[in-house]
């Protein structure tokens, strides 16, 4: 074996070793994270529930029994019935589906477009970034849910609607970040390395470019989840979302507020539990989100 490729060998053990050392550092500083940890559990939770709701929830979450109306909870229905008699238990693991269904779907869709601009404009720069960034910059002048229920209500209400409109609301966050992390990966050796050896735009971007800025992606796409989850049951509670008879968290606050003062005197537990689900999805979302942030980033670890 020549000098040089004992020098080869060497360098991609090396490479190795330090991908794994890596790999093995950002596991342990995220699973060292108490509350990063306690987010999985609970999202994990919320999860199993949102697949296996059918074979979970005890009863049918649009069974309705009048003649039970706000009944409290009970050995028979551990959350309780709501104002038309349905099972509360229910109705919230279902609505886990929906809810975790919804904001998936609106990041998914912040992400994608996000991810174009934020690349287009960090990688050419110019003109290109300015005109893309200004337009970013409108969007990012509006309150994220009054934009949402402007574009709802131009849409049409609907859960499909609603989740459109909170994709378009999230694209410049998500944009303005990718666009920082290609800035700073675009001026790097390797990148110059790619260019000198003839590899065309696309090339560099995909096999360069986007890897490396991979890691703040996925932090804002976490934490824009649990604000995408809260303004879906906003949008919603406001009736521009989901609407009833279906089971989603933000639907069902606003089923048991038009109830009336009933369920201000004998079923608070219908706002209770759904708001207790909606609180921890949140803020589940929220810890794992930080947890990642601090993993991989190594000036935060400790």
């Amino acid at each position: 074996m020549t000098e040089a490729q004992v020098r080869d060998v060497v360098a991609a053990t090396g490479a190795g070793t330090e991908s794994r050392s890596r790999g093995t550092d950002v596991r342990q500083a995220f699973f060292g994270n108490r509350l990063a940890v306690f987010g999985v559990v609970v999202m994990a939770v919320f999860i199993i529930l949102a697949v296996f709701a059918p074979f979970i929830a005890p009863y049918d979450p649009l069974e309705q029994d009048l003649t039970n109306k706000f009944d409290p909870p009970s050995a028979r229905h551990l959350f309780g019935q709501d104002e038309i008699g349905r099972d509360i238990l229910s109705r919230v693991i279902y609505g886990a589906r929906i809810s975790l269904t919804a904001g998936l779907a609106a990041v998914g869709i912040a992400t994608a477009a996000g991810t174009v601009i934020g690349v287009v404009a960090g990688f050419f720069g110019g003109w290109v970034d300015s005109i893309l960034m200004r337009l970013m910059d409108v969007i990012l002048a509006f309150p994220s849910i009054l934009l949402a229920i402007v574009i709802v209500t131009i849409l049409g209400t609907g859960l499909t609607n609603a989740m459109l409109a909170i994709g378009i609301v999230f694209i410049p966050q998500i944009a303005r970040v990718v666009r920082s992390a290609v800035i700073t990966v675009r001026e790097r050796d390797y990148i110059e390395a790619e260019r000198a050896l003839g590899a065309g735009n696309g090339q560099i971007i995909m096999s360069g470019i986007l890897p490396n800025s991979l890691a703040p992606l996925i932090v804002q796409a976490t934490l824009t989840l649990a604000t995408a989850i809260l303004d879906v049951a906003a949008l919603s509670f406001l009736g521009l979302g989901a609407t009833a008879p279906s089971p989603e968290w933000g639907a069902m606050l606003t089923d048991a507020f038009r109830s009336g003062y009933g369920v201000f005197v004998q079923g608070q537990h219908a706002i209770i539990f759904p708001g207790l689900a909606i609180a921890l999805c949140v803020l589940s979302v929220n810890f794992i989100g930080d947890g990642l942030r601090d993993a991989l980033d190594p000036r935060r670890r400790k």
